[in-house]
């Protein structure tokens, strides 16, 4: 957010008739949150403005560093070279092969291209940081940047190879490749060498002076900026995923009392209170879910004079009455770590800075991902706690031994000869053996290079990458899950259900049918988790209750 608590700036200005579709963007590089920047990167009809303020000080910090190179002062990527020919003095004259070269020399990763709301989200990121005014970029080759996003340039960023260190070196420079007309980009659905794809779209190439190319590379824009959609994508998965555990609790027939709120006012953590109150208050108009009274009256009734077993007991297993606890540390972490990508996106990011305010060039390594590689460790712990946290629910729903009188596998027309949903099981239980293996932390794998003058790296990018591919298994395992939810609903009466897990049952069954037949299931999983991923369960959510607000 800004010093004075505004909400990031994107808006629907007054334009001609041809442009009035366009949302604008002004990248203040205070305000960035992830909200404006998910939004933004996956809207390719997002257009970016700087105003007359960013121009000013972008421009500033140019002039005061012309100013330090006319005085002969010796400055890290400006008259010397970088990395492990830093001991290299070069003079200003031959500035604009070394930034070229630099530019060349770092980009070297491999595999399948980034995504295309990833490209923007980094692109956004990146001008976000140079727009503050501390990276002496020209303002015309910021412009130039700003003009390829904003028509549609989409340079081709192979996504395996960064070490995170020096910012994220050769996928940032894929993009500024681009923009002084080398390597190659998507536009207009076609990809192109980048000199004809700035052609086509009007735009002259950058051409590059002092520190300029280090200016555009060296950063931790492309991490940041997936770490920044990673985190909207679980904020939306945990609200669904919330409610969706209100019909597991329901069809379980789980008791309500371990969601009350005076349990939970005396072990505040926030996150923990948020999930017991939508749980709590979804609930509320449940005929399904069991209430405390009930469960008083049944052990009463059963009470006698000597020990006994019973078939019931008064408390839930972990899986059903520890949610609140359980998820609750899902919460609080993926708000913790929305803080430091959001703290990240507002940064100036490279190195050296040519700071106005201190009139004077600072060098630094605000370059290192670490933040991000931590933030983004933190994120796939949880959400593989979640994903167990499922699994067990899973288990339950389909063991007769566990699930309440619950058909075997939920299959209650002939089975034996059915198996239920026995099989979706299978893939729930691998995908989620898998992201457990994929969650060993990338942020403490660091391995020296360059000589050994990059001696620790933050892998930040491997991190969000990793990240992402275990986000992609928790849309599959908690899409079965809910299929398995929905599948209990209809043996045990939907009408039983609280009118928020009703809302949801209805959009379910839009895409998945009750199973009285066995038939494959890739499909309805995927389709379920697919809606999962685009917030389409969201519509479930009740309005009034807002702790889902957040």
């Amino acid at each position: 957010m800004s010093p004075d608590g505004a909400s990031p700036t994107i808006e629907a200005p007054s334009r001609t008739a041809s442009e009035s579709d366009a949302r604008i963007m002004v990248p203040d590089g205070t305000s960035m949150t992830i909200d404006t920047l998910t939004t933004a990167a996956r809207d390719p009809g997002t257009r970016i403005e700087i105003t007359t303020e960013i121009r000013e000080r972008v421009v500033a910090s140019r002039e005061l560093l012309d100013e330090f190179v006319a005085s002969g002062r010796i400055i890290y990527g400006v008259t010397t070279s970088v990395g492990g020919f830093v001991n290299w003095l070069v003079p200003p004259s031959m500035a604009e092969e070394v930034q070229n070269n630099i530019l060349r020399c770092v980009q070297s990763n491999v595999g399948r291209h980034l995504d295309d709301a990833y490209v923007r989200a980094a692109m956004l990121a990146r001008i976000n940081s140079l727009g503050r005014g501390c990276s002496a970029i020209s303002i015309e080759n910021l412009e130039k940047y700003i003009a390829m996003y904003n028509r549609g340039i989409l340079p081709c960023i192979p996504e395996k190879g960064s070490l995170g260190t020096s910012g994220d070196l050769g996928p940032l420079a894929c993009i500024a490749l681009v923009g002084t007309g080398q390597w190659r980009a998507k536009y207009d659905g076609e990809i192109l060498p980048g000199a004809d794809a700035l052609e086509r779209a009007g735009i002259a190439p950058m051409k590059l002076s002092y520190k300029e190319g280090l200016a555009l590379i060296n950063g931790t824009s492309v991490m940041a900026g997936m770490a920044a959609c990673l985190v909207g994508d679980t904020k939306r998965l945990i609200k669904a995923y919330t409610l969706a555990t209100c019909m597991s609790l329901e069809v379980l027939k789980g008791k309500i009392m371990p969601f009350h709120p005076a349990a939970h006012a005396q072990k505040p953590h926030p996150g923990q209170i948020r999930i017991a109150d939508c749980i709590y208050r979804t609930l509320a108009d449940s005929t399904m879910i069991v209430q405390d009274d009930e469960v008083e009256k049944w052990l009463r009734k059963m009470a006698s004079d000597e020990p006994r077993g019973l078939d019931e007991q008064i408390e839930d297993a972990y899986s059903i009455r520890a949610t609140p606890q359980i998820m609750g540390p899902v919460v609080d972490t993926t708000l913790s770590v929305q803080q430091t990508v959001e703290t990240e996106l507002n940064s100036s990011n490279d190195n050296p800075l040519i700071v106005v305010a201190e009139g004077d060039a600072v060098h630094n390594a605000n370059f290192h991902g670490q933040y991000i590689a931590n933030a983004m460790d933190q994120l796939a712990i949880v959400l593989v706690n979640m994903c167990n946290l499922s699994d067990r629910r899973n288990d339950r729903l389909l063991d007769p031994a566990h699930n309440g009188d619950l058909p075997p596998f939920l299959c209650r027309e002939n089975p034996g000869m059915r198996q239920g949903l026995m099989g979706g099981q299978f893939m729930a239980t691998s995908l989620t053996a898998e992201i457990r293996q994929m969650c060993t932390p990338m942020s403490i794998q660091t391995l020296p290079s360059t000589g050994d003058f990059q001696d620790h790296v933050s892998f930040g990018l491997v991190a969000a990458r990793r990240t992402r591919d275990i986000l992609q298994n928790c849309y599959n395992i908690l899409a079965f899950e809910l299929i398995c939810a929905c599948q209990a609903a209809d043996i045990r009466g939907t009408e039983q259900l609280s009118s928020a897990t009703k809302t949801l049952h209805g959009l379910v069954r839009e895409k998945v049918p009750y199973f009285d037949h066995d038939e494959p299931m890739t499909d309805y999983i995927e389709a379920v988790a697919a809606m999962f991923e685009s917030g389409a369960l969201l519509e479930a959510l009740p309005k009034e209750i807002d702790a889902y607000d957040w």
